[in-house]
């Protein structure tokens, strides 16, 4: 599938993600800890927040496993770049490394990671080794923030599921299959996309159109807040800190999203 096609699928299903929350939660965390110069986006994707953040003159390194997303994002840079230049300061830098086991040349300020990444960590030591990996990839006093979706939350997908879209040029069926053992989610997502071709019906009241048709199977895994709380502090951070959905209030039993803020 071409890179605008892909592109096209990606950010159109994600166009309603709280990317603006993100921002601004970032932001007030900045605030809080210190602003900082040089930032890792962990699991940057296509760069919805990666580029933002270059945009107002951060130095962002994004960092992605998928090879797609880290095109899409290049091209999507590109193209803001030549219209508006990033301010003084400000630039990203695109790099195909895995959360787990990511190095740069020298520390940075503050690593983030969201849109539930690190959910995709099936294994209680991928999580450790990624935490590990951020605390050695910050500076002193550099900050760690990162969310996850809870317990509660992939337990309320499958409760919730089968989910639908029907639009004019993409439609999907969503499924989910939950293991409350492992607390781990199957979504498995059937995607239609218009191909932008009709087709000949025979009929001058009927017209019919070509679609694609997409199979995505992701994998989530949640864990226990206490559990991932202890991780970090015996990763070495000096401080920690939980809060649920966008606030600065602690997590309760019906938290969707939870966010870390740890300090080395």
């Amino acid at each position: 599938m071409a890179y605008e096609r892909f592109s096209y699928i990606y950010d159109r299903l994600m166009e309603d993600m709280p990317y603006e929350e993100w921002m601004r939660f970032a932001g007030q965390c900045w605030d809080k800890y210190g602003v900082p110069r040089t930032v890792v986006d962990l699991g940057c994707g296509t760069g919805a927040l990666a580029i933002p953040l270059a945009q107002q003159g951060f130095e962002v390194i994004g960092i992605d496993l998928s090879e797609d997303m880290l095109a899409v994002a290049q091209q999507k840079a590109d193209s803001v770049h030549r219209h508006s230049p990033f301010p003084a300061g400000g630039g990203l830098m695109l790099l195909q490394q895995d959360l787990r086991d990511w190095e740069l040349d020298r520390p940075v300020d503050a690593v983030i990671s969201f849109c539930d990444c690190f959910n995709y960590l099936l294994e209680e030591e991928d999580v450790v080794l990624a935490i590990r990996q951020a605390y050695a990839g910050l500076k002193p006093g550099g900050v760690f923030l990162f969310d996850m979706h809870t317990p509660y939350q992939l337990q309320s997908y499958a409760e919730s599921q089968p989910f639908t879209l029907n639009e004019e040029d993409i439609a999907y069926i969503w499924t989910c299959d939950f293991d409350p053992g492992r607390c781990e989610i199957e979504h498995a997502l059937t995607i239609f996309v218009r191909e932008g071709e009709m087709l000949e019906t025979g009929s001058d009241d009927a017209v019919t159109e070509r679609f694609h048709r997409v199979e995505e199977l992701h994998l989530q895994r949640a864990y226990s807040l206490d559990w991932l709380g202890e991780k970090l502090r015996e990763a070495g951070f000096r401080e920690t800190a939980c809060y649920g959905d966008f606030t600065w209030e602690p997590p309760t039993e019906n938290t969707q999203r939870v966010f870390f803020v740890a300090v080395k």
